[in-house]
């Protein structure tokens, strides 16, 4: 025999708790007690003891033996109740309420029977609360065996506190069957499921100015992101406008690109266009991004001009309704404060961040909305939209160049987009309409 706990264990809300699965966030009142004859020791949910006290608050006598066989019955304690337990894992451990301190029971992972013995519960009742001063009131045996389960008993039954708990017990419903439970938690998780994919529909609605995108919008990526925080009712026009629509829209923002940064003059730049207009791939420097920049930086008649930031309308942050005033639903760290019983020490650690991948770009991030004081090269601004006009796909290429233009344009980007709007909507006779 060995004693895992002797002495003194704090006790709030007449409660402690056997707790052993590390997934549970420990047995509730009702569910530990449910379909038993008897209290006290509450071991209808699995892997999980509920053991009642007669104290409130404060220390109380508290001793755990684990035995190899069944020991013998002390006549002199008051109360005796027997439940069978298993324990989820083999981290079993006595804990006090609100994980304010715990013991490790080391018990296996096999059936045990378990006789919960008090004494001085009525006393300790009436007290209600023990101060540090004061003499022990009432005190408690926890002992474990191996055996077989067999039901719930009350083998002796002396304090009005203890007939209250197994009165309760007797009164509670039955417990649902493997069946039941298997299809609540079913239930459960499908309403979950279904409630996640409505926010998550709702929040892309939001993003994308009411209505949800096409397939070919979800996956062209580039600068699509950054487009749609300026315009996403451009974005499905050009998405219903077509490929030659599209294409066209690409050369049109490439040229307004280069006209604002005044890079029409330069011949490189004007060849490129040209190649654009014709569908030849791009000429030299443009085949090559390091060519392209170094030529940028190198040519004295390079204009000088500089542009504010573009900044994309204001919207109201998303309000998620499921997390709404009245709905009910909480934050985990919201719901971590509510949790009574072993499990809240569990609950109440910070949730891990994901680990960075090492594999990706680092990446600095501002947090609100850009700084229109700052100023923007409008040449380097201005060459992204002729090589992403370039681009094969032609919703990608429309993508990419209008968002570079409209950095290029800075301020006066709502000028830019209510021209490409008005191209959106004068499809060349006889193109393709994703409408």
């Amino acid at each position: 025999m060995r004693r895992p706990v002797e002495g003194e264990v704090h006790v709030h809300y007449g409660q402690i708790y056997v707790h052993s699965d590390p997934d549970s966030y420990g047995p509730d009142l009702a569910g530990a007690f449910a379909g038993q004859s008897a209290g006290l020791c509450g071991a209808a949910t699995a892997g999980a003891l509920w053991l009642s006290t007669g104290l409130h608050t404060g220390e109380v006598g508290f001793t755990v033996e684990v035995h190899d066989h069944a020991p013998p019955l002390d006549p002199s304690w008051e109360d005796v109740v027997e439940v069978s337990f298993r324990p989820a894992s083999a981290d079993s451990a006595l804990v006090e309420w609100a994980g304010e301190d715990s013991w490790d029971l080391e018990l296996e992972e096999t059936d045990y029977r378990v006789r919960y013995c008090a004494t001085g519960m009525d006393r300790a009742r009436a007290a209600d609360t023990r101060m540090d001063d004061e003499p022990q009131l009432d005190r408690y045996l926890l002992q474990f065996w191996p055996a077989a389960p067999e039901p719930a008993r009350v083998l002796k039954e002396t304090s009005r506190t203890a007939a209250y708990w197994h009165g309760y017990a007797r009164d509670l419903p039955p417990p649902p069957t493997p069946a039941e439970r298997a299809e609540a938690e079913r239930r459960a998780r499908l309403a979950q499921e279904t409630a996640e994919r409505e926010r998550r529909l709702a929040r892309e609605r939001r993003e994308w100015g009411g209505r949800l995108p096409s397939d070919a919008l979800r996956t062209v990526g580039g600068n699509v992101s950054g487009l749609r925080d300026f315009d996403p009712d451009l974005l499905h026009a050009l998405d219903a406008a077509g490929p030659a629509t599209q294409r066209a829209v690409a050369l049109l923002a490439a040229r307004r690109a280069c006209e604002a940064a005044g890079l029409t003059a330069l011949d490189w730049v004007t060849e490129a266009l040209t190649a654009l207009d014709e569908g030849r791939p791009l000429p030299p420097p443009f085949d090559d991004d390091a060519r392209m920049w170094h030529t940028l930086a190198s040519d004295p008649a390079c204009p000088d001009r500089t542009v504010g930031r573009a900044v994309p309308p204001e919207r109201p942050p998303f309000q998620d309704s499921s997390s709404s005033p009245g709905t009910g639903a909480l934050s985990p760290q919201e719901a971590a404060t509510l949790v009574v019983g072993p499990a809240r020490a569990i609950a109440r650690q910070p949730i891990p961040s994901p680990a960075p991948d090492p594999g990706r770009y680092g990446l600095f991030v501002s947090f609100g909305p850009p700084d229109p004081s700052l100023r923007i090269s409008q040449p380097h601004a201005a060459l992204p939209a002729v090589t992403g006009a370039a681009e094969p796909d032609p919703l990608r290429a429309a993508v990419d160049a209008v968002y570079a233009a409209v950095v290029t344009y800075g301020e006066d980007w709502p000028a830019l987009l209510a021209d490409i709007g008005s191209r959106c909507r004068e499809r060349p006779a006889g193109s393709p309409s994703r409408e």
